[in-house]
């Protein structure tokens, strides 16, 4: 299959946005991995200062800096400041988090059990963070929404051997807001976490139950010991202690959930071969709705892996004015609900690339 020389040329454009998509991936990669607390309140409090910048003009104009973009040089980088750098700031107070009914519940139980702390840790002010899950265009540029608090934020930690095993960031607890808006009658999540998700169903009256579904013992147990016991809906949360696959594949059929949210992996390096293993088990239970935990991360990679296989074949094609595919049949294969669709059916040949290891 080729591409007609028209086309062609227009998925040479779309190569271009993806390229964009990597490049603005690895920049805020290298800013939370290397220098989160590079922007600082004393430099934006400096800025603001002569009423010259808001707070997210400030943040904008240092990131363009810490991340050695010059937009008046550099069309390229002119196009990750409009398109990537500025859509994606958000100022935030940590009010906002701080007022969450989960939060308020938990704060101040800092809990040692056996291996296990449940703390509270703190970010200083205008430390980076994401806040949510990647917002996909209609053209495929990809955003990832940016924040940064104004002042000194304090977010909920669970430590193993000192290690952090799970934290309630703005991230964690942005990416569960769908899910929770959603969730009715009887409820399965796949991941304990900190209890979060449990935590926010529980309280809803169109919720009737909460099945959560862990695979660690030692976490159940300290989860169970230190934290639900101060939950005010505890009554409606059961844990079970399974293999999340196993589960979904033996159980689950026989119990009728309503809404299933999976929530088993880190980030999407490890989520997505999970997603690719998960979702052809849907089958199995019809009349189930299910959510995933940064679903558009998650497709966000696949999507990358199979622009590459279309773009390598693409380019060694020979384009004639006729081809016997269309760039407009590339994009919808492109698409969430095609990548949803080929992910429960188990289609593609780069699937087997992600679930080789699992």
């Amino acid at each position: 299959m080729a591409l007609s020389r028209r086309d062609f040329d227009k998925l040479k454009r779309l190569r271009a946005t993806f390229d964009l998509n990597y490049r603005w991936t690895h920049l805020l990669s290298d800013l939370l991995s290397y220098a989160p607390e590079i922007i600082t309140k004393d430099t934006v409090d400096a800025l603001c200062a002569g009423d010259d910048f808001s707070k997210e003009e400030a943040v904008r104009a240092l990131l363009c800096e810490v991340l050695s973009l010059r937009p008046e040089e550099s069309a390229e980088d002119r196009a990750l400041f409009h398109q990537y750098l500025c859509p994606a700031v958000r100022i935030f107070s940590p009010s906002r988090y701080a007022e969450d009914s989960y939060v308020k519940t938990v704060a101040g139980r800092e809990i040692t059990r056996g291996r296990f702390a449940y703390k509270m840790k703190h970010y200083p002010a205008y430390r980076a963070a994401i806040a949510g899950d990647v917002e996909t265009c209609a053209d495929f540029t990809e955003r990832m929404p940016l924040c940064f608090f104004d002042g000194p934020f304090s977010f909920f930690s669970v430590t193993e051997d000192d290690n952090d095993w799970m934290t309630l960031t703005p991230v964690d607890i942005d990416t569960s807001a769908e899910a929770i808006e959603r969730a009715h009658g009887r409820v399965v999540t796949f991941g304990l976490g900190l209890g979060y998700f449990a935590f926010k169903a529980a309280q809803k009256e169109t919720v009737t139950s909460v099945t959560v579904v862990e695979k660690s013992h030692d976490i159940i147990e300290a989860f169970r010991s230190a934290i639900l016991p101060h939950f005010p809906q505890k009554e409606k949360i059961r844990i079970v202690e399974a293999d999340a696959f196993e589960y979904a594949e033996r159980e689950m059929p026989r119990e009728h959930f309503d809404l299933c949210f999976a929530d088993t992996w880190r980030d999407a390096g490890d989520g997505l071969p999970m997603y690719l293993k998960f979702k052809p088990l849907e089958k199995l239970c019809p009349d189930t709705e299910y959510l995933y935990w940064i679903e558009n991360f998650l497709l966000s990679r696949l999507r990358s892996a199979l622009f590459e296989e279309i773009w390598e074949r693409e380019a060694a094609a020979a384009h004639g004015a006729v081809g016997d595919t269309s760039i407009e049949d590339i994009c919808e294969s492109l698409s969430d609900e095609a990548l949803r669709r080929m992910a429960a059916e188990g289609k593609a040949e780069v699937l087997r690339i992600f679930t080789e290891d699992i």
